[in-house]
């Protein structure tokens, strides 16, 4: 026999290994915040619900069932809580503002990597593998003119599954929705650029150091309010 014989998988761990383990999947990393029984629970209700789709060719109750899913787990989430700042009015009115638009989605224009780690070339996978180097560093702000097509953006981001994002970068980074609405008239105008960073940073630098700084920056811009777009 094996003086190692081979170490059985629990369900705990099977569950926890798409939260940034081995198997990562960043679509439902949300097991890792569901009891065992929850969990249960869930994966047989998507193996029915997958069946059903099969008979009746109609996938919607798989979409439901995972958003019920995630709805369970991040309910019960210990959320960060943050002194409440002072409710700051918006002087100009929309249809005359210019906006400016910041999101923590990692996305960036091809050539302008912002080599996070000091890595070139960091692939979404390394990404994932070196999240908790990512969670202890400053964040980078990639600027990105709000002109740039849709083939020029990259994403990058160890926190979330960006399948989506690159399949159709407004999912996260709303640019073309945001051109249509200023062509429309609903505000005035987008501020160029744009502004985009890995929200998987060190949180203590970017309340301190990172995010003030930026404030100075942005201020600089010619802007009247900020969009932001959390990931």
């Amino acid at each position: 026999m094996s003086e190692h014989p081979e170490r059985k998988e629990t369900f705990e761990s099977f569950k926890k290994s798409f939260f940034y383990g081995s198997r990562s999947d960043m679509s439902f990393k949300f097991l890792a915040g569901l009891s065992d029984d929850q969990g249960a629970d869930f994966l047989q209700g998507l193996l029915a619900r997958i069946v059903d789709a099969y008979d009746t060719g109609d996938p919607s109750p798989v979409y439901a069932h995972i958003r019920r899913g995630q709805a369970l787990a991040y309910q019960q989430e210990a959320r960060a809580v943050y002194d409440t700042g002072p409710f700051t009015p918006m002087s100009t009115p929309l249809s005359r503002a210019r906006l400016m638009l910041l999101t923590s989605s990692g996305h960036f224009v091809s050539g302008d990597d912002p080599h996070p780690l000091g890595v070139e070339h960091m692939t979404q996978a390394q990404a994932e593998q070196q999240i908790m180097s990512f969670l202890k560093e400053s964040p980078v702000l990639s600027a990105i003119p709000v002109d740039t097509p849709a083939v020029r953006l990259e994403v990058r981001h160890g926190g979330y599954d960006v399948r989506g994002a690159r399949r159709d970068p407004n999912v996260s980074l709303p640019l073309q929705p945001l051109r249509e609405l200023s062509e429309d008239g609903v505000f005035a105008g987008l501020s160029d650029p744009a502004y985009s960073f890995v929200g998987a940073c060190s949180q203590v630098r970017l309340l301190k150091k990172d995010g003030p700084a930026w404030v100075q920056r942005f201020k600089r811009q010619k802007m009247d309010a900020a969009l932001l777009v959390p990931v």
